[in-house]
């Protein structure tokens, strides 16, 4: 299975088994827990990419991307909803995995479903640590999911989780303005290429209030920004079932 990175010997909390295949690497950062999948064949500079939530759910952009040579990372704040703790407990995991696997200094996020706030808003803290985001039906404003203001149901659980996460009452998160819809010129000003999959059926990340509004405003900021729609697709399956777009996409304009 290969051997263990020498920055990792020792480790108490290190777990080394495989994933489809390829040698994972189990650890914790923060009391909280990461891994990291080993290509067979890295790619010069050992670039990689960073699943934001839902590890090995619809990941066939996660393999083809490993069988092009890309390190995959992941990092559980799944239950934080993307809040500035949650960010600067990714920056600290993302300089970790970057010194013990020697992985290249910027990274791809993939942020699937609530995975967009993950993704979004780290790239807006973090631009200069980021080299591109693939968001796949993505949440990108709380107040739509999960907290139900829009078209889509209230998620109630996720809804109250995310008003504690982020010191909100229902009061104060119908004027919240740290959503990712809320940093758009702060990525764009950035250079960061957007990669967005969605489905025109969404009924939980409504297109026209998460994606829609975040692919129009950055057109217009210039911003490079693709996207690909599924015709009468709902929230899942998420990615596609032949990734070829998304990986041609990602190797063109996210390999820095």
């Amino acid at each position: 299975m290969g051997k263990v990175p020498e920055g990792l010997k020792g480790m108490d909390v290190m777990r080394q088994t495989t994933w489809k295949g390829h040698t994972r690497y189990d650890f914790s950062v923060n009391e909280r827990e990461g891994l990291v999948v080993v290509p067979a064949n890295p790619a010069e500079g050992n670039p990689w990419i960073w699943r934001a939530a839902f590890f090995d759910a619809f990941a066939q952009a996660d393999m083809a991307m490993l069988q092009r040579g890309w390190h995959l990372a992941y990092y559980e704040v799944s239950d934080m909803y993307g809040c500035p703790e949650a960010v600067r407990l990714m920056r600290s995991f993302q300089g970790h995995v970057e010194s013990q696997f020697h992985l290249a200094k910027k990274t791809v996020l993939f942020g699937f479903s609530r995975g967009g706030f993950y993704s979004f808003n780290y790239a807006a803290e973090y631009p200069e640590q980021v080299s591109g985001l693939y968001l796949d039906a993505p949440a990108l404003d709380i107040r739509s999911w999960p907290g139900g203001y829009g078209k889509a149901p209230r998620a109630e659980k996720e809804w109250q989780e995310c008003l504690q996460n982020y010191g909100l009452t229902e009061e104060t998160a119908r004027d919240f303005k740290g959503n990712p819809l809320d940093k758009i010129d702060q990525v764009a000003e950035a250079g960061i290429p957007i990669l967005v999959v969605y489905g025109d059926a969404d009924k939980d990340a409504i297109f026209s209030e998460n994606a829609e509004i975040l692919i129009r405003r950055y057109r217009e900021l210039g911003g490079e920004i693709k996207s690909i729609v599924k015709p009468g697709g709902e929230h899942h399956p998420h990615s596609l079932e032949d990734p070829a777009p998304i990986v041609e996409y990602l190797i063109a304009n996210c390999n820095s």
